[in-house]
């Protein structure tokens, strides 16, 4: 049952999202999110526990608004070669669509990392969640469940190095290309199965 408390935790959340992909986290302050959004330090508090809290599950929300990158785990599970679902991942992250969420991701890594011991869930997520869904791919294709852990927390890592260099400037071609020589690397183990 949809209550009026429920409702206005999404509005509130869905505002919130909508703020900050469009202007970052960068100097946000709880008082600036609540005038945003048509409320009060109070009620957000009352809502989200937290500052922190209202960020990670606004960004959670906003995540809603790249499909290319909300939905990326669940593509992993479609049919084919483990390369050419990585490949097409890596596209996916690196579509110019995306840049706005990327760039809040990392705005928001930082936030968090100020205050790394009131988020331990935020950081589990993040370091869990994609890697768990390229395991499951690895071992797919073949790969023993602990080489798919090793070789999933390799593809993460790949993905976010280039992620930042992308952010940074870097050539998206460039980016591909170092995407494709590093995941041929990593995925060298299942070649000599």
């Amino acid at each position: 049952m949809v209550t009026p408390h429920s409702r206005e935790r999404r509005r509130l959340l869905a505002l919130v999202g909508d703020h900050i992909v469009d202007h970052g986290v960068n100097n946000v302050s709880l008082s600036s999110l609540a005038r945003t959004v048509g409320s009060n330090n109070r009620m957000l508090l009352y809502y989200f526990g937290s500052k922190e809290e209202l960020l990670d599950e606004a960004s959670l929300a906003a995540l809603e608004r790249f499909p290319g990158i909300h939905h990326l785990m669940g593509e992993l599970d479609d049919d084919g070669p483990a390369d050419v679902l990585l490949e097409r991942a890596w596209t996916r992250i690196a579509d110019k669509r995306n840049r706005p969420f990327l760039q809040l991701f990392f705005e928001l890594f930082t936030l968090h990392m100020r205050h790394s011991e009131r988020n331990d869930e935020y950081f589990r997520r993040i370091a869990n969640q994609w890697p768990e869904g390229v395991a499951r791919l690895l071992v797919r294709e073949g790969f023993d469940p602990q080489t798919a852990e090793e070789c999933s927390v390799a593809v993460v890592a790949l993905w976010r190095g280039l992620q930042i260099s992308l952010l940074a400037g870097a050539d998206p071609d460039e980016l591909r290309v170092a995407h494709q020589r590093a995941l041929a690397s990593i995925l060298a183990p299942v070649s000599t199965r």
